[in-house]
């Protein structure tokens, strides 16, 4: 059992069922909350050491090191059934995704600066200030956050059970693949016997399909294993 699924079953009985069904977004959430903090302390260590005079300099690199300790964590724990993108082209992608994130950040704090024009003089500092910070690390935030998870869903790990072929079968098993088998199978059975004869056995039923496909998944992933070892 891992971390988050140890967790979730420590949870409430009411709140329970509701984040078994969002553990992604859970794992998610963690994920933004540990680079943020990545973050934070790379950029202030930095500003109050080597680079005093050049906190934009620290800035960015503080931004790269959270940026690619998202992805990693994002990519080996929040998302880590997904995938089905080659690497260069997933890492890509979510380099992109992420960059327009912080571009959906940063666009609540220019409507509230240029737009609204809640800037000194026209406001107190103190209202400016709190203007920003609502602006900036709660509406901000909250937009990149809902972009960015539904991006990853939709393009950068768009297959649900691409690196784990079991839970794949299971969830077809789990989600009426036999119910569906048994009724696809009866009708065969039925069809079979108006014409004269017996069932055809290489009549392939959506639940035998499916088993089919995870199989080969599986053999695949093996196979890419074993050459890169």
């Amino acid at each position: 059992m891992s971390f988050a699924d140890a967790t979730i079953a420590r949870l409430p009985r009411p709140i329970r069922p509701f984040a078994e069904r969002h553990h992604e977004l859970i794992k998610f959430a963690l994920v933004g909350a540990t680079t943020f903090v990545i973050d934070s302390a790379i950029f202030y260590t930095l500003k109050l050491t080597i680079l005093e005079p050049k906190p934009v300099t620290a800035k960015i690199i503080a931004g790269i090191v959270a940026v690619i300790a998202s992805y990693i964590l994002n990519r080996e724990w929040s998302f880590k059934d997904r995938g089905g993108r080659e690497r260069h082209h997933e890492a890509l992608l979510f380099f992109g995704v992420s960059g327009v994130g912080v571009v959906l950040a940063m666009a609540p704090l220019y409507f509230s600066s240029y737009v609204l024009g809640l800037r000194v003089p026209e406001v107190s500092l103190t209202v400016e200030n709190i203007a920003d910070f609502i602006a900036a690390y709660i509406i901000g935030n909250l937009l990149q956050m809902a972009f960015r998870f539904w991006a990853f869903r939709r393009w950068v790990f768009p297959d649900e059970h691409a690196r784990n072929p079991e839970k794949a079968l299971e969830s077809t098993l789990t989600a009426g693949g036999i119910a569906e088998a048994f009724e696809d199978h009866a009708e065969q059975h039925h069809l079979g016997q108006r014409a004269g004869h017996g069932v055809d056995d290489n009549t392939v039923t959506p639940l035998r399909r499916r088993v089919r496909d995870a199989d080969q998944l599986g053999d695949s992933s093996e196979s890419r294993v074993s050459k890169t070892s």
